[in-house]
């Protein structure tokens, strides 16, 4: 039976960055997959015309996960701090209550980047197992160039406890990956394709696979 899936991305290209093989498998086996792109480029700080190409970015980089929706809350970038947290929980659970996702995956607790760290809470927030709310599954992906910069404290960590196999899928993220021009770099940046295939061949290593994604489970109810 195909399942409803979430994946809230504090920015476009994070989706992709942390569970783009995860989106592939989900799509590939019938699940319908939404991304919520939290954010978009603070118009006070970008020109507007880069903000429409980088939709086009999105646009083209979800059609080749085969995502069913994108959703833009359009609260700036990077100035979550300015945002008050029970605005941003209200609208990230207003779309959990609209799509009725079984699983949602959200960026980690302890990214470098504060909009990653906000978007964490407002979403366990969001997600809460109240008024009949439809998350089974919430699990929290790493981010390259966020999740690995982390300050060196425990309560910071990523700590993988559930690896999924994308080895048949690691292409289809690399693909996507390459849709995003503007954010791709050359190694040894970790936004680069080397990079990303050296995680997915290291996570996958750690669970007798070729290729895996990493995710820290938050909560599962069975």
């Amino acid at each position: 039976m195909s399942q409803s899936i979430v994946v809230i991305a504090p920015h476009p290209d994070d989706e992709v960055l942390g569970c783009g093989g995860a989106i592939a498998r989900h799509t590939d086996g019938g699940d319908d997959v939404h991304i919520v792109a939290v954010t978009r480029a603070d118009p006070d700080l970008y020109p507007a015309e880069e903000e429409v190409a980088f939709r086009e970015e999105v646009k083209a980089a979800h059609q080749v996960l085969g995502v069913a929706s994108t959703v833009y809350l359009d609260f700036p970038a990077p100035r979550l701090d300015t945002i008050a947290s029970y605005q941003l929980a209200a609208a990230i659970a207003q779309v959990i209550c609209q799509l009725r996702p079984h699983t949602v995956y959200l960026p980690h607790h302890g990214d470098l980047h504060a909009d990653h760290q906000r978007v964490y809470e407002a979403t366990l927030v969001a997600a809460r197992p109240i008024n009949g709310c439809s998350v089974r599954q919430l699990l929290a992906y790493e981010t390259l160039s966020e999740t690995e910069w982390a300050p060196p404290r425990a309560d910071c960590a990523f700590v993988p406890t559930t690896f999924i196999n994308i080895e048949p899928y690691l292409a289809t993220k690399l693909k996507a990956m390459t849709c995003y021009r503007s954010e791709l770099k050359a190694f040894p940046h970790p936004r680069s394709l080397e990079a990303l295939t050296a995680l997915a061949k290291l996570r996958g290593a750690a669970a007798g696979l070729a290729a895996a994604e990493a995710f820290t489970m938050i909560r599962q109810i069975l």
